[in-house]
């Protein structure tokens, strides 16, 4: 087995004629939580939505967990899970009922036993009956976290995995999905725009604008190599093209 679990080599997606993949290139280890930040437009979206195959590249390779997405996609989506709080889940379905379908979608064995232990964990009980249409954008957030571990993934994308939390609750979060990471060699791909949060959980990071990678490397060095006090400061500094100052 390859000890990446995500490997992208010269990844292009053209829209018309916008490209928002600019030949992209990079690997995920095993095991490990990269950050995958730019600003809106960077291209993060619809890579995330290539590595799902929910978009089909103008051209390049994805190869996730020994498999080739362009070929082979269905084996390796077996092992993934996805959430976002701009995609919702189906409104009319209650908390249970959504769980349950996404449960049976991924052939779970004890579906019962793993939603009650999920809802545990995001603190749903009390919603279990409740339509996800009629949730606060706080409980949505905490039901998509809870979709996206139902079938115990091996590579999880998670698209601002903790927005419309409050601190707390998002604290509490975190420490679930590292917990997760560790007890499961789970790989995670997260893209953020909260660098409190990049800098806590993730080893890595790959910083793209206008669809390429432009800088890379852990949260420590990448604020070393732009001399700034934290990510955030070094998320501005690319962003409003001030990486040619960087030593």
């Amino acid at each position: 087995m390859s000890e990446n679990a995500i490997l992208v080599r010269d990844l292009v997606k053209q829209f018309g004629p916008v490209t928002a993949v600019d030949r992209l290139n990079f690997a995920i280890p095993r095991g490990t939580c990269v950050g995958l930040l730019g600003g809106n437009g960077a291209g993060k979206t619809t890579t995330i939505a290539m590595l799902l195959g929910l978009v089909t590249p103008t051209s390049g390779n994805i190869t996730v967990l020994g498999h080739d997405m362009a070929h082979d996609r269905f084996t390796a989506l077996a092992r993934m899970n996805f959430t976002s709080p701009y995609v919702d889940l189906p409104h009319r379905l209650t908390v249970w009922e959504n769980l349950s379908v996404y449960a049976r979608l991924y052939g779970v064995a004890d579906v019962a036993g793993r939603i009650d232990e999920l809802m545990v964990q995001f603190d749903l009980t009390a919603l279990r009956d409740r339509p996800s249409g009629k949730l606060s954008a706080g409980q949505k957030t905490r039901l998509g976290l809870a979709k996206a571990l139902i079938n115990d993934p091996d590579v999880l994308l998670l698209d601002e995995p903790t927005a419309s939390l409050d601190p707390d609750t998002a604290d509490r979060l975190r420490s679930a999905l590292e917990a997760y990471r560790t007890t499961h060699n789970c790989t995670i791909l997260m893209a953020s725009h909260n660098m409190l949060e990049v800098e806590r959980m993730c080893s890595h990071v790959l910083m793209m604008k206008k669809g390429k990678l432009v800088d890379e490397g852990s949260p420590a060095a990448l604020i070393a190599k732009y001399g700034r006090a934290n990510l955030e400061a070094v998320f501005l500094a690319i962003a409003r093209g001030e990486e040619e100052n960087a030593a």
